[in-house]
């Protein structure tokens, strides 16, 4: 067993579809006749979703759908899957094009292959195979949920609206690296008043929801405002604005 296939919980029959589900599109650039792992993507997604939506069923009973909708999202989102990816190692073993640039944290390209490792545990193992690698990923499923878990952008808009007189979040791109095909953006947002946070991601609008996220967490360590309380999805809200 490899050390990727010990972090996974399963080691393969078949060795061929990890080294497939490994194979980012940009190997195409190096060898036009490689197979590269987006078809095992497509089916990683669709197992993933399966998977999740089992996991949360049995993990919240009392939940209504619309609910349960939102946390099965939030469990394997490309950000949880990236985060996975980085957990396990996944970055120190995808094949890429010579020359490639270093990954940014949280690339696509992690939870793309995230998915396509999912596929190809499913087409070697079954379900079976594919339960075990699903509960060695640590996904996020006791985060605690609020409305905004999935629009950290738009919750931060909201936030700087309520101000007086009203403030618009300003995004600046500090700067954008690599090939096209796999750029690191850096973004700052900033907003006056609450101050601003910067991130990078592999792409603008992924840095700029990172950027607004880690913003967030800053105001919500602040003792001069309040931040609204969560807000779940059958309607329960916590505390008021306090601006």
């Amino acid at each position: 067993m490899t050390e990727l296939e010990t972090k996974l919980g399963y080691a393969f029959k078949d060795a061929s579809l990890l080294e497939t589900a490994l194979t980012t599109p940009a190997c195409r650039m190096d060898r036009s006749d490689v197979e590269d792992n987006q078809r095992l993507e497509f089916l990683g997604d669709a197992v993933f979703g399966l998977l999740s939506a089992d996991a949360v069923f049995a993990a919240y009973p009392w939940e209504r759908e619309g609910t349960l909708t939102v946390r099965r999202t939030h469990l394997v989102s490309g950000a949880a899957l990236a985060e996975a990816a980085e957990r396990i190692g996944l970055r120190d073993h995808l094949k890429r094009n010579a020359g490639a640039a270093p990954l940014a944290p949280r690339a696509k390209a992690l939870a793309d292959a995230m998915e396509a490792v999912m596929g190809a545990t499913w087409l070697d193992g079954g379900l079976d195979a594919a339960r075990k690698v699903f509960g060695k990923l640590d996904l996020p499923i006791d985060e605690k949920l609020n409305e905004w878990s999935e629009n950290p952008k738009g919750h931060l808009q909201v936030l700087a609206q309520a101000r007086h007189p009203p403030r618009k979040p300003e995004y600046v791109v500090d700067k954008s690296e690599g090939p096209s095909h796999a750029p690191t953006v850096t973004v700052t947002v900033s907003v006056a008043g609450f101050g601003s946070a910067t991130a990078t991601a592999g792409s603008q609008r992924a840095a700029e929801v990172a950027a607004a996220a880690s913003l967030l967490e800053k105001l919500e360590a602040r003792s001069d405002l309040k931040i609204p309380g969560d807000q779940i999805a059958d309607g329960q809200q916590g505390g008021p604005f306090a601006f």
